[in-house]
């Protein structure tokens, strides 16, 4: 079993073959992709760590969809100067999953 830590989106994840994840919306990107920044790899007992990323790794990985996360409320609110501002914000997300880690 293949695990890796790649990072996109300014966030990092732990991710498995076969595996679907939800990361931040990946811009212009349709079907097959692959992934190079990969910060870690493990296959059983062996662990290969990058100093950030693994040079000739790679993750590939089919685009399932894009969406939107459910609406997170943000409400401002000041005592005593009948201030207040309620605003809503969903988060784009694209699914992708994991098909291969290449060492």
């Amino acid at each position: 079993m293949k695990i890796a830590v790649i990072q996109t989106g300014g966030k990092q994840y732990l991710v498995q073959e076969g595996k679907a994840i939800k990361v931040e919306k990946l811009a212009g990107a349709d079907g097959n992709l692959q992934l190079s920044s990969v910060l870690l790899v493990a296959d059983g007992d062996q662990v290969e760590i990058g100093a950030p990323n693994l040079t000739g790794s790679k993750v590939e990985l089919t685009k399932v969809k894009d969406g939107r996360a459910k609406k997170v409320i943000v409400e401002k609110y000041k005592p005593k100067v009948r201030y207040h501002k309620r605003q809503g914000h969903r988060q784009a997300f694209t699914q992708i999953k994991i098909d291969k880690i290449i060492l």
